[in-house]
């Protein structure tokens, strides 16, 4: 285009790069930098990826403290929206999580949306994990104030194990949100002039154009299972981690990261050479090397898979997720005297 301006050449100097943003994409990067969204330090990765994605750079990401389960802590994201105020920052998006995915922990989603209320910020969701306890009459005290939430993300593909993958994204909206931030109005490809409503389209509401069908999956399953079958999925999870906990109880050597709310499982194998040694100096360091070394051998016999993963201040441990609906209490049986076995000469 004989009239556009030439770009840029960054050489390394980040005025020019920003000068570069500026001319490529018309973004004022000042103005978007000091916005801002503010997540528990116990969130998923993908909130900070997001706003990378998005532009806003994960520093615009303000972590809120989480309590000893890993539960945000309602006081201090009050304390953080008024702290990016006072910066110059335009706080607009609270991501609270039910079922974070290490200690399966459920944000104070009524006292949370009481802030979001206040301060007129749009209040997030991530349900991936603990969605689908929704399904439970039993367990779904959990989710208390989850339908004041502007927006929801669900895996049914997680708790309910229906086929990878299968995401939700569910909007108090009704404006049709999505088409307006994501329309195009490709005629080529989306008529509005179609026989039937077009506004069941959605190839024009989501980032990608071309995508399967993923809430199939879900709509068979639910026929299939009824809304009876997919409650009974998610008390048997729930039963059968309580099983496993109590089962773990009973066990020398065996010792719980703290009572689970949800059916993530966390504990740490003390193999017979650390038990009683708590006091010594060098108990957490070596504690630590357990893990790692079962989970080899584990995988190396072919015999189980469990995730391990340090938390905070503590030490490498083991985090059984009980979410396969075929599992039953052999299988649990099976996990603690495997891991006996593996472990007895550590």
């Amino acid at each position: 285009m004989a009239d556009s301006q030439p770009l840029l050449s960054l050489d390394g100097d980040p005025v020019a790069a920003e000068a570069l943003l500026q001319d490529v994409f018309g973004i004022v990067v000042d103005e978007v930098i000091r916005k801002g969204t503010s997540a528990s330090e116990k969130c998923h990765y993908s909130i900070k990826k997001g706003a990378a994605f998005l532009g806003l750079g994960t520093d615009s990401v303000r972590m809120v403290k989480a309590d000893e389960r890993g539960k945000m802590i309602p006081e201090d994201l009050e304390r953080q929206i008024s702290l990016a105020k006072a910066e110059g920052a335009v706080p607009f998006l609270v991501s609270a999580t039910s079922g974070t995915t290490v200690l399966g922990a459920f944000d104070p989603l009524e006292e949370i949306a009481d802030v979001c209320q206040h301060h007129g910020l749009w209040l997030h969701v991530d349900a991936a994990w603990g969605g689908s306890v929704l399904l439970s009459q039993t367990h779904r005290h959990l989710l208390a104030g989850i339908q004041r939430a502007d927006s929801v993300a669900w895996n049914p593909h997680k708790l309910l194990s229906t086929g990878l993958q299968c995401s939700a994204l569910l909007l108090r909206d009704t404006s049709n949100l999505l088409k307006r931030c994501h329309g195009s109005q490709a005629s080529y490809l989306f008529q509005q002039d179609k026989f039937y409503d077009v506004t069941l389209d959605t190839g024009d509401k989501v980032v990608q154009c071309g995508r399967r069908v993923d809430c199939l999956k879900l709509w068979l399953m639910w026929k299939a299972q009824g809304g009876q079958g997919l409650e009974r999925r998610v008390d048997q999870a729930f039963a059968l981690a309580r099983y496993l906990v109590e089962e773990l109880k009973k066990r020398e050597g065996f010792e719980l990261v703290m009572e689970p709310e949800f059916v993530n499982v966390c504990f740490w194998f003390v193999p017979p050479s650390l038990r009683g040694k708590k006091e010594s100096p060098d108990y957490n360091e070596r504690l630590s090397k357990v893990a790692p070394i079962l989970k080899e051998r584990m995988v190396r016999k072919g015999s189980m898979m469990i995730g391990y993963q340090p938390h905070g201040t503590r030490s490498n441990f083991f985090r059984m997720v009980v979410a396969n609906p075929v599992l039953t209490r052999a299988d649990m049986d099976f996990l603690l005297n495997e891991l006996e076995r593996l472990g007895q000469d550590l």
